[in-house]
Parts: structure tokens; sequence; C-alpha cells
């Protein structure tokens, strides 16, 4: 066989096509083996894919092509979450609809992740913007509806006035609207929400139980869902201040402890005690109005500078009649948070201490540091936040918190204020409901009608679907639908009279916390084939970026438990393993005319320097930091400049092999060259030894250097798989590169015509091997090798062999060796040297001997195959 370059612009095609037309990566359900479901988070179809994409679905299809061929039924699908406002900010932009834009990035997309080589089952591919499924998302939504899982509730929202339409948090930057530059205000509108507060208790407790998690991402979550065990206390308002009416104000609190270092109320500006004040005094009014415009973020809100306003207010102190204090609307406190109201400990929390320090407040130290002297200790410019011991807290003194929460309570619950005891224990969460209503076109409708007699009713199944028109106008900020002539018009289903239909469309979280679901059977009339989904959720090992931790993941959950609960699945958890990849960074460059992409620019590195110059004039720019591709830094790779330069199978290999999956990946132009090397010095390897690789019985070799290079093959085979199941993949690629140093010096004595049978034989079972290790993560080449011996099918369908235990044993053992119990280096020896051979050889090392100076050894301690000590 001739010896030249392997081409993967030729390659790869043509067994991408073999593979389609095999459909050997369809799925059936009815399959009898085992089940793997493999997903990576699908993505957003904005147009390209970039590297991100490329490392995230290389590792998916990794584990997918591996459990393949270790027997396992594997649904490892593609899909597209395909609404939202970028298609929006295109219709407008470029007076294109947002279906086509949608679609048209689908099909570029689709054929740019094609050209990887991806083993993705293309026949149940769908849009979350297809109206066959959001029409079931509809379905699913009256489900919740009537499980009493959906409602309606005012609440503070961000709200663009430019764009006409409620942001995310995520999307107010400094206090402005991300695509308007508006700024944003806060307002009260009746929204949508799915009650996933319903499940808080229930979505923390089941935290432990994800054990295949990232930690990092449990804590995450957590934290979001943020159980707190506190307290609500009622203080009595002093009738001497208090409006008509109004008797009470009720904190909720963590710390009732400190409750003899409270030296102010804070009440949320959106509170009904705020707004009965603000109605007689016209500049709380404005201050409110103020507020509004800071946005619902709680980072901004802890980044703000705190301000607050006296509403002339007093409560009294629950343990004293004649101790008042005063009542401020403060900025920083949020109404949707325990009950809008707070007391102020300025001693023990920073934020009350900055409050107080600012507006002139009593600061009262009430827990110090054990051993601590209460007449000399004070508070100045930072709190203490730590354990300790009460002290000014009159029966609470010499308590430690615990203790003093406990005895609050006791005392505060056996007491009433009005018809209620003055003080109850309450376990309160920061999750908050979910919030689905967006004043957007490109989402899915809300299947509800508003009728003026009948009040808000669902749309009936039957009805369903509740399509998008597509004659809509963008020629101006807001929601289209809104404005549209016809489409919000209807009868209502109830009394027949005119209604019109809800017009907020869903948020796109919705659209992708069942999609994995979908998958399992995208061709059914209901939601589910909830047999189908039983039996191949949940999805074994998923996927994605640690930026999805907390919203998407915890949506998922709700969402699945929901189902669950409206009889669409069985189970309440959608993933069992979850990983969270590192991202791919890249040194950015700069000129005089700003950032420059990488393929613009000519690196030279010589003598420990390195320096950059354009490539069109030369001219030389400056090496920045390493970051995130983005491109606003233009720091960015065109995958299809990769695969058509180096193949599809050189990114992916680079992809794996650079850094450890979780953590960022470098990418340099050094390192992909160097896995193109590492590709070509394959091809040749088993090029020049073809012809007697094709004639050879594969078979383990028992001595000399068949029997080295069959050693070799088993070990690393047993310990490849062992990797790509822990997702190990680097440890992976390491391996492989030293298993192909053992086999090119005996391929090169095979292709010279050196080779005895029994070499021919080992070599072409470590080729097989080899290609077996290298198929999940560079299947074109696989299948190129395997052609090349005359292997049998497609390298894809090849099962994972089966390593001989007796192979993988190593002869000899690395022995820690310790003197006097520390370590002092290694001793490797025979496995089965009995326990004086072990010492004997001990005591010869060169460590040793110096450290005994001539001496015997007191004592030699051998624990066999674990360490020697040895006792001077």
């Amino acid at each position: 066989m001739a010896t030249e370059r392997y081409n993967p612009r030729v390659s790869e095609p043509r067994w991408q096509k073999q593979w389609a037309e095999a459909k050997l990566f369809e799925t059936k359900n009815d399959d009898p083996r085992p089940k793997y479901y493999v997903l990576e988070m699908f993505p957003y179809p904005s147009g390209r894919i970039h590297m991100g994409h490329v490392r995230n679905y290389a590792m998916g299809d990794v584990v997918a092509r591996y459990r393949r061929a270790a027997g396992y039924n594997v649904l490892h699908p593609m899909g597209w979450d395909a609404f939202g406002m970028p298609a929006e900010n295109a219709a407008m932009q470029n007076k294109v609809h947002p279906a086509q834009w949608t679609y048209q990035n689908i099909d570029t997309m689709r054929a740019q992740l094609k050209s990887m080589g991806l083993s993705l089952d293309w026949s149940r591919e769908f849009a979350t913007c297809d109206v066959d499924y959001y029409h079931r998302q509809q379905m699913l939504f009256l489900d919740f509806f009537g499980k009493g899982l959906v409602g309606r509730k005012v609440s503070k929202v961000n709200w663009d006035p430019v764009d006409q339409t409620v942001l995310a948090n995520e999307q107010v930057i400094d206090g402005r609207g991300w695509r308007s530059g508006a700024e944003v205000e806060s307002r009260e509108l009746a929204q949508w929400v799915f009650k996933i507060t319903d499940y808080s208790q229930d979505l923390l407790d089941a935290i432990d139980r994800l054990d295949e998690w990232p930690e990092k991402v449990r804590l995450m979550q957590r934290n979001w869902i943020g159980r707190s065990d506190g307290m609500l206390i009622r203080w009595a308002l002093d009738t001497k201040t208090a409006p008509e009416g109004v008797g009470e104000l009720e904190v909720y609190t963590t710390r009732p402890d400190t409750i003899f270092g409270a030296s102010f109320m804070a009440i949320a500006a959106d509170h009904p005690l705020a707004k009965t004040v603000a109605e007689g005094n016209a500049e709380l009014a404005a201050f409110i109005e103020e507020c509004r415009r800071m946005g619902t973020s709680v980072a901004a809100l802890e980044t703000a500078e705190k301000k607050g306003f006296d509403t002339g207010l007093r409560v009294v102190h629950p343990f004293d009649p004649n101790w008042t204090l005063p009542v401020y609307v403060a900025n920083f406190v949020l109404m949707d948070y325990g009950t809008g109201a707070i007391f102020g400990c300025p001693s023990g929390d920073q934020r009350d201490l900055d409050f107080a320090n600012k507006y002139g407040l009593p600061v009262v130290p009430v827990v110090m540091p054990e051993g601590g002297d209460p007449a000399t200790f004070q508070i100045t410019e930072e709190a203490y936040v730590d354990d300790g011991v009460m002290i000014n807290s009159h029966f609470l003194d010499g308590m430690k918190p615990a203790q003093a929460f406990d005895e609050v309570a006791d005392r505060l619950s056996a007491v009433s204020l009005g018809n209620r005891p003055q003080g109850e224990r309450k376990v309160n969460f920061r999750l908050r409901d979910w919030g689905i209503s967006r004043q957007r076109y490109w989402g899915c409708p809300i299947p509800m009608i508003h009728c003026e007699d009948c009040g808000v009713v669902p749309v009936p199944k039957a009805d369903l679907p509740v399509k998008l028109p597509d004659d809509v106008e963008f020629d101006r900020p807001g929601n289209p639908l809104d404005r549209h002539p016809t489409w919000r018009h209807v009868d209502c289903p109830k009394c027949g009279k005119p209604a019109r239909r809800e017009t907020d469309t869903m948020d796109t979280f919705v659209d992708s916390s069942w999609y994995f679901t979908r998958f399992t059977a995208p061709w059914e009339d209901q939601p589910t084939d909830r047999e189908a989904a039983n039996a191949w959720l949940p999805v074994d090992q998923y996927i994605g970026g640690i930026e999805h931790a907390i919203l998407h993941l915890l949506y998922s959950r709700f969402f699945t438990r929901a189902m669950r609960d409206t009889g669409h699945v069985d189970l309440a958890e959608p993933f069992k393993g979850l990983f969270t990849q590192g991202m791919v960074v890249h040194e950015t460059y700069k000129g005089r005319e700003g950032y420059l992409t990488p393929a613009e620019v000519r690196v030279e590195e010589g003598e420990g320097t390195r320096r950059a110059f354009t490539i069109a004039g030369g001219e030389e720019l400056q090496i920045g930091s390493i970051e995130k591709m983005s491109k606003s830094k233009k720091n960015v790779v065109d995958p299809d400049d990769i695969i058509t330069g180096y193949g599809a199978d050189t990114a992916r290999w680079f992809m794996l092999s650079d850094s450890p999956p979780d953590r960022d990946v470098i990418w340099t132009e050094a390192g992909v060259e160097g896995a193109h090397r590492f590709v070509q010095r394959l091809w040749r390897m088993v090029a020049e030894a073809a012809e007697p690789l094709k004639a050879a019985e594969s078979a383990a070799g028992s001595e000399g250097v068949a029997g080295n290079v069959s050693k070799a093959a088993h070990k690393t085979l047993k310990a490849v798989g062992e990797d790509i199941e822990k997702l190990a993949f680097n440890k992976a690629v390491a391996r492989i590169y030293e298993f192909a140093n053992v086999l090119q010096p005996a391929f090169a004595r095979l292709a010279s015509g050196d080779g005895e049978p029994a070499l021919a034989g080992a070599a072409r079972q470590a080729m097989e091997f080899l290609i077996s290790m290298i198929a999940p993560m560079m299947p074109h080449l696989a299948e190129e090798l395997w052609a090349a011996i005359d292997g049998e099918g497609m390298a894809a369908e090849r099962a994972w062999p089966a390593f001989d235990p007796a192979l993988v044993i190593d002869e000899e053992v690395v022995l820690p060796v310790q003197i006097n119990g520390k370590k002092r280096g290694d001793l490797t020896i025979a496995r089965d040297a009995d326990q004086g051979a072990v010492e004997a050889a001990v005591l010869e090392l060169d460590f040793v001997r110096k450290a005994l100076e001539g001496k015997s050894p007191r004592k030699v301690i051998v624990v066999p195959q674990r360490i020697v000590n040895v006792v001077v």
C-alpha cells in the first residue's frame, strides 16, 4: 500500500455518508439491550457553531460511541432551543421573519455538526419553535393548570419602556435594558407563574441523592433554593404614629437572637404599609418611585448604595414597651422575600451596619467572641457575623446564639399580639415561583383566554395548538401579538362571547425544561409515550456548561416532577449523571484599529519571546490575555476552518487531549498541528505495515516483542475504557499516545519483513484494539484504518474488545520506602518477591545505605504489596 498522506477532506464525508445510509445511529425503543441515554445541552441556532460546541459535542459523542461498542442501546439525539429574543431582533434589523432566520440558521448549524462526524440520531430532531413541539408544550401547560401548578400573580418585573417588554435580571446592565439602553423600571405586572415553590423542600432534599453531579453545582442549587429556619415576629406599631386600621408590622428573621441589637425596621418600597404612608407624603412617594427604577435583581440591590426614607412610624420592641424603633422604607428590602420587612441589627449584619452608620442609628453589639470583654467590645465599621456569646441582651446574656434563638422563640410564641402569637417558628425559602410570561412574539403561546364574564379560561385541548400567526409586523417595539388585527380575538370557550387570547408567550426556559423527555418518543401525539419516557429516563449522562447550573437544571427538575404528578412520567429526577465542561479560551490580539481574529494574525516565537503581526500588513500587535472565545474580543476560531484545514478528527482529538474536560482548554495552533501530526503518524504506521497486518491472524503474543506488544495492548485497552467511563478523556488520549510509541517499532519490523508470525498476530490484535480505542474520538480515521487492514464491516459497529485479565497484571510492583516513617524513595521489585527478598533489595538502595551509615537497621517493616518502612 502506498503511504500517501491521509486526506480527511476525502475520507470524512465518505464515512459520514456511509453511516447515514446504514442508519447506524438511529435508535429503536424496542431494542432489548440495556439502555444508555447521553445528551449534550441542545444549542440555540444563532447562526454558526463555535469551538465550545465542538468540545461539548465531541465529549458526548465519545461517551455515545463507547457505550454503543460496550453493548448498550444508546440514545444520542439532537435538537434546537429555537425560540427567543435574538430572532425578533433579527426580524427588526434585517426585515426577515423570525421563523425564516431561525430555520436558515438551523440548516447551517446542522450541516456543521454533521461535518464533525457525530453519532447523532437525526431522525428524532426537532426545534422548540416547531408547531408540533409547542403544541405538546401547551398540552403540558393545561395539565399543570388543572393540577394547580400554574397561577397568575402580580409581581415585580424589570420593564424596558422602549422595547416595552419584561427583561430577565441578566438582561439589565447597569440599570439599563441590554438592547435599548433605556433606564429600566420596576413594574408590577400580572404574570403567569409555575408554582415551583410547591416542591421547594423536595427539590432541596433530593440534591443529596444526585451523587453523580458535581458538588459545586449541587451547592449552587442548594443556595438558590435557600432554605432558612427563622421566625415570624409581629411588632406592634406605636399607636401615636400608626395609620388608622394598621396595628402591627410582621417581620421574618433568621436571627431572632439579635433582637436586642435592633435599631430600626426596614420595609420594601412596595410594602402595603409604605404605600399607605406615601398617600399622604409626596417625598416618600417620590422615593418609592426612585426605588422602582432600580430593577429587581438581587445582585443589583446588593451593590447599589443603601438608601432609606424615615416614614415617621415607630414600632414597639416585643420585650420592652418603652422602647420604640423607627420604620424606614429601604431600597435593599425585597417584597418577595419573607414578609418584605426586616428588623435591622447593625452589629450583626454588614448591610444593616452601613445603613445605620449612614443615618446615624444606634449600633449595639449583641454577640461577641467567646472570651471577649463585653465592657470594651465595640462594632464600628465591620459587623461581627461569627458565633460567640450574647451580650447587652438582658435575659439572653451569656447564651450561645442558638440557645438564644430558642429562648426568644419560646417566649414570643407564648404571648399574643391581637389574637395570634407574637412570634412563631417558620421555614422560609429563597426560591420564588417561576414567572414565565414574556411580552414577545417568538415564543410558545400561553393557551389561555380572557373573558369579561368568565374570567381567565383555558383553551380546550381539542382547540390546540394555539399557533403563532405568520403575518406579524416588527416595525416598532413591543409585542406584535398585542396589535395583530385578528389573532387575539376569539370566542370564549365557556360562554361563547367575544374574548381575547393571552398575548404573552412562555419564557424560553420552559422549552428546554422537558425536551429531553420529548426525545424519547418525538412522534407521539401526547407530550410523552409514558412507557418510552420511563424506559429511557433519567438521562444517564448530561453534558453542558456551568452557566446552566441553576436555572435550567432546577426548572428541568421541577418540570419532571410536575410531569410525574400529571401522569406523563413516573420519575422525579431527569438527569442521573451531570458533567460541566470547561470553556475554550484563546489569547487576544489588538492593533491600532482594535481586536483581530487569530486567522488574521501571524505569531513568531524565539528565544523565550512571542510577537504577533497582522498577516496582511505586518503591523505588530499587542498580545493580550487568554480569555473565553468571544465575538467582542474576536479571539474566535471558526470550526469550519479547522475541519476544512485539518479534519474533524483532528479538532476532536485536540479538544479531548489538551486538558481535563472540566477545565478550560487553551486553543493553540501548535496544539492543533500536534494533533494533526498524530493522525498522520497513525495512518503511516498502519499503511506501511498493512500487508502483513491483513494477512495475520489476531492473537496475543506470549513472549519477546510479541508478548510486550500484547501486554501493552491489553493494559491500554482496560485503562482507556475506564478513563472514558470516568470522562477522563485527556488521560485516555495520553495512554493512546504511549501505546502508539510501543507499537511503532513493532510495526516497523513488520513493514520491513522482519517480523515472525507471533509478532504479526500480536500486532494485528493490538491494531484492532487501537482502532477500537480511537473510534469514539477519531471515528473517521478509525474507519480508514479498519478498512486498511481488511476489517469486516464498519469500525463504528464493532463491539468493545475484551481484555485478558492475565495480561493486565503487572509483574513488578513499586513500593514506597520510608525511613523512620518518612518517605524517601521507591523500590521496584517483582510482584511475587517474598519478604526476605524485599528486605534485601531495600537495604541495597542508595538512600537507605546512606541513612544507615554502615549500621544495621533496628527493624524493617514490610507491608506486602503496599509499603516498606526502615527503622534506623
